[in-house]
């Protein structure tokens, strides 16, 4: 895991807070610069680039979306109930969600 907090603090946006981790994810998995990678983020999202970094934006975006956020919502996702909405969100394999799903027997 460590790497992966390296990277989301190398992108300057918040992690969880913002779309850090969601920048990150993607130039982890589809080796995107970070240009690339916010422009595909802001645009799954439905947002311009400089709101990914708003973290009253994000918090309400985050919340709708239920891709986790850092303070807990009542009710809402946490953990890898977030992670498979992430996956599905921007089109990528997670090799945790997918081991969850496996062993949970759920399809994909």
């Amino acid at each position: 895991m460590g790497m992966h907090i390296a990277h989301i603090m190398a992108s300057c946006m918040g992690g969880i807070r913002t779309s850090g981790d969601l920048v990150a994810w993607m130039q982890m998995t589809r080796k995107m610069r970070i240009h690339e990678a916010k422009a595909y983020v802001a645009e799954k999202l439905g947002v311009g680039i400089i709101d990914l970094t708003d973290e009253e934006i994000m918090r309400d975006i985050r919340k709708n979306l239920g891709i986790g956020t850092v303070t807990s919502i009542a009710g809402g996702p946490k953990g890898i109930r977030a992670k498979c909405k992430i996956a599905d969100l921007l089109g990528i394999n997670i090799r945790s969600v997918s081991l969850f799903k496996s062993q949970m027997g759920f399809p994909g």
